[in-house]
Protein backbone atom coordinates (compact mmCIF):
# COMPACT_ATOMS: atom_id res chain seq x y z
CA UNK A 1 0.00 0.00 0.00
CA UNK A 2 1.39 3.63 -0.40
CA UNK A 3 1.84 5.85 1.87
CA UNK A 4 0.15 9.19 2.30
CA UNK A 5 3.29 11.27 1.67
CA UNK A 6 3.95 9.04 -1.47
CA UNK A 7 0.73 9.85 -3.04
CA UNK A 8 0.70 13.16 -1.84
CA UNK A 9 3.89 13.46 -4.11
CA UNK A 10 2.62 11.91 -7.25
CA UNK A 11 -0.19 14.70 -7.08
CA UNK A 12 1.93 17.55 -6.48
CA UNK A 13 5.02 16.84 -8.74
CA UNK A 14 3.63 17.57 -11.67
CA UNK A 15 2.11 20.73 -10.70
CA UNK A 16 5.33 22.51 -12.01
CA UNK A 17 4.73 21.01 -15.12
CA UNK A 18 1.20 22.15 -15.54
CA UNK A 19 2.31 25.60 -14.52
CA UNK A 20 5.22 25.86 -17.08
CA UNK A 21 2.72 25.39 -19.70
CA UNK A 22 2.44 28.39 -22.36
CA UNK A 23 -0.73 30.15 -21.32
CA UNK A 24 -3.08 29.43 -24.09
CA UNK A 25 -2.54 26.03 -23.46
CA UNK A 26 -4.15 25.92 -20.24
CA UNK A 27 -6.82 28.95 -20.81
CA UNK A 28 -10.10 29.00 -21.66
CA UNK A 29 -11.04 30.26 -25.33
CA UNK A 30 -14.19 31.85 -25.92
CA UNK A 31 -15.74 32.11 -29.48
CA UNK A 32 -16.99 35.15 -30.06
CA UNK A 33 -19.63 37.24 -32.35
CA UNK A 34 -20.80 41.10 -32.42
CA UNK A 35 -23.11 42.12 -30.06
CA UNK A 36 -25.00 42.89 -33.44
CA UNK A 37 -25.11 39.13 -34.54
CA UNK A 38 -28.46 37.73 -33.17
CA UNK A 39 -26.60 34.60 -32.74
CA UNK A 40 -26.85 33.46 -28.43
CA UNK A 41 -25.02 30.47 -28.85
CA UNK A 42 -23.30 27.40 -30.70
CA UNK A 43 -22.24 23.87 -29.83
CA UNK A 44 -18.88 22.80 -30.85
CA UNK A 45 -19.97 21.10 -33.70
CA UNK A 46 -21.44 24.20 -35.07
CA UNK A 47 -18.24 26.42 -34.21
CA UNK A 48 -15.72 23.80 -35.84
CA UNK A 49 -18.00 23.16 -38.89
CA UNK A 50 -17.96 27.07 -39.50
CA UNK A 51 -14.11 27.30 -39.18
CA UNK A 52 -13.38 24.62 -40.99
CA UNK A 53 -15.28 25.57 -44.04
CA UNK A 54 -17.82 23.23 -43.51
CA UNK A 55 -20.87 25.62 -43.26
CA UNK A 56 -20.69 29.31 -44.47
CA UNK A 57 -23.64 30.17 -42.21
CA UNK A 58 -24.74 30.82 -38.56
CA UNK A 59 -28.24 28.48 -37.50
CA UNK A 60 -30.31 31.47 -38.43
CA UNK A 61 -28.91 31.63 -41.73
CA UNK A 62 -27.32 34.60 -41.89
CA UNK A 63 -23.53 34.74 -43.45
CA UNK A 64 -20.41 33.62 -41.37
CA UNK A 65 -16.77 34.56 -41.80
CA UNK A 66 -14.53 32.98 -39.59
CA UNK A 67 -11.08 34.67 -38.21
CA UNK A 68 -8.15 33.01 -36.87
CA UNK A 69 -5.33 34.25 -34.77
CA UNK A 70 -1.63 34.19 -36.39
CA UNK A 71 0.02 31.43 -37.52
CA UNK A 72 1.98 29.28 -34.80
CA UNK A 73 -0.25 31.42 -31.70
CA UNK A 74 0.09 29.04 -28.87
CA UNK A 75 -4.33 29.72 -28.48
CA UNK A 76 -4.83 28.83 -32.53
CA UNK A 77 -3.18 25.60 -32.01
CA UNK A 78 -4.91 25.23 -28.53
CA UNK A 79 -8.33 26.09 -30.16
CA UNK A 80 -8.51 23.75 -33.30
CA UNK A 81 -6.54 21.10 -30.99
CA UNK A 82 -9.79 21.59 -28.15
CA UNK A 83 -12.44 21.36 -31.02
CA UNK A 84 -11.02 19.45 -33.71
CA UNK A 85 -8.51 17.23 -32.14
CA UNK A 86 -6.09 18.40 -35.18
CA UNK A 87 -3.22 19.93 -34.58
CA UNK A 88 -1.38 22.46 -36.98
CA UNK A 89 0.12 20.32 -39.52
CA UNK A 90 -3.02 18.28 -39.74
CA UNK A 91 -4.56 21.39 -40.15
CA UNK A 92 -2.47 22.89 -42.80
CA UNK A 93 -3.60 19.41 -44.89
CA UNK A 94 -7.21 20.08 -44.17
CA UNK A 95 -7.03 23.00 -46.17
CA UNK A 96 -4.71 21.99 -48.68
CA UNK A 97 -7.22 19.36 -49.75
CA UNK A 98 -10.15 22.26 -49.07
CA UNK A 99 -8.51 24.48 -51.60
CA UNK A 100 -7.45 21.96 -54.21
CA UNK A 101 -11.11 21.18 -54.47
CA UNK A 102 -11.91 24.18 -54.15
CA UNK A 103 -14.68 23.92 -51.53
CA UNK A 104 -13.47 26.46 -49.24
CA UNK A 105 -10.92 28.82 -47.95
CA UNK A 106 -8.99 29.31 -44.82
CA UNK A 107 -10.14 31.55 -42.45
CA UNK A 108 -8.47 34.87 -42.37
CA UNK A 109 -5.51 35.32 -39.63
CA UNK A 110 -5.83 38.71 -38.23
CA UNK A 111 -3.17 38.87 -35.03
CA UNK A 112 -4.26 38.35 -31.57
CA UNK A 113 -7.17 38.60 -29.13
CA UNK A 114 -7.41 42.32 -29.28
CA UNK A 115 -7.15 42.29 -32.81
CA UNK A 116 -10.14 39.72 -33.45
CA UNK A 117 -12.27 41.33 -31.25
CA UNK A 118 -11.89 44.17 -32.26
CA UNK A 119 -13.05 42.92 -36.21
CA UNK A 120 -15.83 41.12 -34.70
CA UNK A 121 -17.35 43.92 -32.66
CA UNK A 122 -17.46 45.75 -35.72
CA UNK A 123 -19.59 43.31 -38.48
CA UNK A 124 -22.29 40.85 -37.33
CA UNK A 125 -21.15 38.34 -39.73
CA UNK A 126 -17.26 37.81 -38.41
CA UNK A 127 -16.82 35.42 -35.85
CA UNK A 128 -13.75 34.26 -34.05
CA UNK A 129 -12.09 33.28 -30.95
CA UNK A 130 -10.25 34.95 -28.13
CA UNK A 131 -8.50 34.45 -24.68
CA UNK A 132 -11.30 34.90 -21.89
CA UNK A 133 -9.43 37.02 -20.11
CA UNK A 134 -9.90 39.71 -24.01
CA UNK A 135 -13.74 39.15 -23.14
CA UNK A 136 -15.79 42.39 -22.52
CA UNK A 137 -18.87 43.94 -23.55
CA UNK A 138 -18.07 44.84 -26.90
CA UNK A 139 -18.37 41.10 -28.26
CA UNK A 140 -20.62 38.13 -27.20
CA UNK A 141 -19.65 34.97 -26.36
CA UNK A 142 -21.04 31.99 -28.06
CA UNK A 143 -19.05 29.00 -26.91
CA UNK A 144 -16.65 28.29 -24.08
CA UNK A 145 -13.35 25.82 -24.69
CA UNK A 146 -12.02 24.29 -21.82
Amino acid sequence: MKTLPTLLARLILPLPLLLALPLPLRAEIIVIVSVKNPVRALSNEQAVDLFLGKNNDFPNGSKAVPLDQSEGAGIRDSFYRKTTGKGPAQMNAHWARMLFTGRAQPPVAVGDSEAVKKLVAADASLIGYIDREALDSSVRAVLSIH
